[in-house]
């Protein structure tokens, strides 16, 4: 397996855990913040960055989703409203998160559709060709080894099934790129802080999306690990980037 600079980015530089035990620990801390702090830092445009999406997803029509990495559930609830699967199973190994995913499903009455369950990505516990498309938003970052994470989704996706990830990124003109560096550095780094109570999660994050191997990068990773057909669409002056990419 490959080991890439973002592997090794983690949310408390003291810790003897691993990445995964921060990580978890981490988004546990945060949860009660976290849907306030995604629709606030990316300024209102990340439920926007889902449904575009998932419009990748509409022709095929899944009928066996698996939403990786979920957090609290926002993804997995609007591609039940999007595409009207059979199922979506959405795990998370952040115990917080799933709790208000799953008040969520409840409010939404999408109990029979959505299951939230605890999940490691890098150790997904379903069959080879499972599911029919595999999504994630906002979490491919956060995996401890990008091709262990990459390489089990690819396992657990059917033939020709789909992967459809969103992730921050850099812009790449300059002037949009430095002023993208200003407001990360002194308004939503310093902001995530106050909000979230936890004065190392959006340091994390800054670092995550600095370090992630992104755009035309993360395509020749989806190549190398065995996925064919992959592209990138860049969102809002490139602050946000859609993965696709099939089995």
């Amino acid at each position: 397996m490959n080991e890439y600079p973002h592997d090794s980015v983690v949310p408390f530089r003291a810790s003897s855990e691993g990445k995964k035990e921060q990580v978890q620990e981490m988004f546990d801390k945060i949860a009660f913040r976290y849907d306030f702090l995604n629709h606030f830092l990316s300024m209102g445009n990340d439920t926007s960055w889902r449904r575009k999406a998932l419009k990748l997803l509409k022709s095929d029509n899944p009928r066996q989703i698996l939403d990786v990495a979920t957090g609290t559930g926002d993804f997995a609830v609007l591609a039940a409203e999007m595409l009207k699967p059979e199922k979506i199973i959405a795990i998370d190994i952040s115990e917080g998160m799933l709790e208000i995913g799953r008040e969520k499903v409840r409010k939404a009455g999408l109990q029979s559709i959505i299951a939230m369950e605890t999940g490691d990505s890098e150790a997904i516990s379903f069959e080879d060709n499972s599911f029919d498309a595999v999504i994630v938003a906002f979490g491919i970052r956060n995996f401890e080894n990008l091709d262990k994470g990459l390489n089990e989704i690819k396992r657990v996706l059917k033939q020709g099934g789909k992967l459809v990830a969103i992730e921050a990124t850099k812009p790449s003109t300059p002037l949009i790129r430095d002023f993208y560096k200003l407001y990360m550095k002194c308004v939503a780094t310093p902001l995530g802080r106050w909000l979230s109570k936890d004065k190392d999660a959006y340091q994390y994050l800054n670092n995550s999306v600095k370090y992630f191997p992104e755009k035309k990068a993360f395509i020749q990773i989806l190549n190398q690990t065995g996925y064919r057909n992959a592209f990138y669409k860049t969102m809002t002056l490139g602050t946000c980037t859609i993965y696709c990419a099939e089995k």
